[in-house]
């Protein structure tokens, strides 16, 4: 016998199960097992115009930053180099100890209203409407789906997730931010109208639509800031969105900083946490 199998059958003896990487709850919920780790958050690093010829090539994302279609002269290229690194922030390193279940999409129109038996949202009755975010709802409503969802499973387990967990797994291991030939792949972005969930392309570790089509409610307080503090506030006066909608562009697509609600209301949503339930023998 190979020790990893030793291993599993150690795991299995002292917890009870291992986690299974994917579950469907009993409305068609579908979930993605994320794995601890840590992320870099808060980190900011502007680029700034630099010579052409101090360059071998030129990245397509940054052409507006290094002086193409204009001529900048030496004092505008060392202004620039110091108001950027005048506004870089180093950021913090923060650990996720714990797996937790996400949902693979936001949650769907037919889900809420398979929860809550209404619908509040804007973008309703049309063809399609049931694959689309449930917006329009507020982080209090949302926690109420939530709290009806654990009684209709019969649990305990379903919550929203912190603003880290959210970013640990919008991330799917990715230490930089998203490209922008990336975030057009993957998310449904300057348009007039949120898309049915996982149209687009997923992200690394399965998971759809987290940036672009709804913002996302998360559980924290906004800290009235563009980033996140490593302790997140025990109170304040509206709660974190993460993510982007479908009416913002790629410079607001973004893992790195968070908004605080209520948004425009039509076009936030969330998806939903569920913790772990190891059963023992």
């Amino acid at each position: 016998m190979t020790t990893r199998f030793l291993l599993m059958c150690f795991l299995i003896s002292i917890e009870g199960v291992v986690a299974q990487k994917n579950l469907t709850n009993s409305i068609g919920m579908d979930f993605v097992l994320i794995e601890p780790g840590t992320i870099v958050v808060g980190e900011f690093q502007p680029p700034y115009p630099v010579p052409r010829d101090t360059v071998k090539s030129l990245p397509h994302d940054y052409m507006m930053w290094m002086g193409e279609g204009r001529s900048y002269n030496e004092k505008e290229f060392r202004l620039a180099k110091e108001m950027a690194l005048n506004n870089s922030q180093e950021g913090f390193s923060y650990l996720i100890t714990k797996q937790y279940y996400m949902g693979a999409t936001e949650v769907t129109q037919a889900q809420w209203k398979k929860v809550m038996g209404h619908n509040p949202s804007q973008f309703k009755g049309v063809a399609g409407a049931d694959s689309l975010p449930v917006e329009n709802v507020s982080w209090k409503e949302a926690q109420m789906f939530i709290k009806k969802l654990n009684q209709l499973e019969k649990s305990k387990s379903y919550r929203l997730p912190s603003e880290f967990e959210w970013e640990h797994a919008a991330r799917a291991g990715a230490t930089k931010d998203i490209p922008w030939d990336e975030i057009q792949a993957a998310a449904n972005l300057n348009k007039e109208t949120p898309i049915a969930v996982a149209s687009k392309k997923p992200n690394a570790w399965g998971l759809y639509d987290m940036l672009g089509n709804v913002w996302e409610w998360v559980d924290d307080y906004y800290n009235e800031k563009l980033f996140a503090d490593p302790d997140p506030p025990k109170k304040g006066k509206q709660h974190v969105l993460k993510g982007a909608s479908f009416v913002g562009d790629v410079k607001n697509a973004t893992y790195m900083t968070h908004a605080g609600g209520p948004g425009n209301g039509w076009d936030v949503g969330f998806r939903v946490v569920k913790d772990v339930e190891i059963e023992s023998k």
